[in-house]
């Protein structure tokens, strides 16, 4: 990064120029912005301790020790009830996790290539993986889930004859259907991404690579790969939160089956009829949250680092 921006003239990047208009605004305008911002968060994780009575009858802001209890948590995680918010999370993992490390290791392929090695038609199928963006999410989901029902077939009608394009792997009801169709809408998202990021990486260091024999693999494993650690770790904020907090794609795919519910299908169930539970959600919700909590603060140094970088070249 450092020899792509002795290279860019002495220009500052975009991110020396957030970095420089942070560092103007008074510290303590910035911890107010904080305090403001964490309100929701705040009164969330405290309703969550209320009971129902309190939460119905008074503000978050009037809580006192008398008004705390684990009654909610007790609820969602307790053994007895029909579907415990511990099982959906870990349908919620067995759906996030693959769904945001399986894009980044075919991305990170495709948009090296794309970058770095000249092939017949590299500029006309970039353009067409990255017009792929402009697809409606809901526009495709039926004809997915017809596809995970029956496969894929097409009819010849001059021939009277049937070709299987994809066979059915009875993937409805199913977490791996649904960590399947978010990788394939990630794709497109992250090639571009990652290309925007691996092209503007230093022209140098790669001939200097082949010149001492390195090959395309040996340059993409030991220069790309730890170079491109803070865009691999923003596109992955980026995906694991989506993925973690759909709904849609989750209910579409696997709303059916309770076995294979994220914690957004639990939580939407949890209310109960005419939302009689509904002092309940705050927990539920809280639980929910803290692992992209998680996730999001482990990997906040490189986020505006890695979404920045290469949006502009020297």
């Amino acid at each position: 990064m450092t020899v792509a921006m002795e290279s860019g003239g002495g220009r500052r990047s975009i991110v020396d120029r957030i970095y420089g208009l942070l560092r103007s605004i008074p510290t303590w305008v910035l911890w107010i912005i904080v305090m403001i911002w964490s309100v929701p968060s705040v009164s969330l994780f405290l309703n969550s301790w209320r009971a129902r009575d309190a939460q119905r009858n008074s503000g978050w802001w009037t809580i006192s020790p008398s008004d705390l209890t684990l009654s909610n948590y007790d609820y969602i995680f307790r053994a007895s009830a029909a579907s415990t918010i511990g099982e959906s999370l870990l349908n919620s993992m067995a759906i996030a996790v693959p769904a945001t490390i399986i894009p980044i290791a075919i991305a990170t392929f495709a948009a090296y290539a794309f970058a770095w090695i000249d092939f017949k038609g590299r500029k006309v199928l970039f353009i067409a993986t990255v017009s792929l963006l402009a697809i409606p999410l809901q526009v495709a989901l039926i004809p997915l889930l017809q596809m995970y029902v029956n496969g894929a077939h097409y009819t010849i009608p001059w021939l009277d004859k049937t070709i299987t394009i994809i066979p059915d792997f009875d993937l409805v009801n199913t977490s791996t259907a649904v960590w399947l169709t978010h990788t394939g809408f990630a794709l497109p998202f992250a090639i571009f991404l990652l290309h925007n990021y691996i092209s503007s990486l230093p022209k140098d260091v790669f001939e200097a690579a082949r010149i001492d024999g390195a090959d395309h693999f040996t340059i993409f494993w030991r220069l790309v790969l730890p170079l491109s650690v803070p865009v691999l770790a923003a596109f992955a904020i980026f995906q694991f939160l989506w993925t973690w907090n759909d709904f849609l794609i989750a209910n579409t795919m696997a709303g059916t089956n309770p076995d294979a519910r994220p914690t957004t299908i639990f939580i939407a169930t949890l209310a109960g009829d005419f939302g009689s539970n509904e002092h309940l959600l705050p927990a539920a919700a809280f639980v929910q949250a803290f692992i992209p909590l998680v996730v999001f603060f482990s990997l906040q140094r490189y986020f505006v680092r890695g979404l920045l970088a290469g949006s502009v070249k020297g």
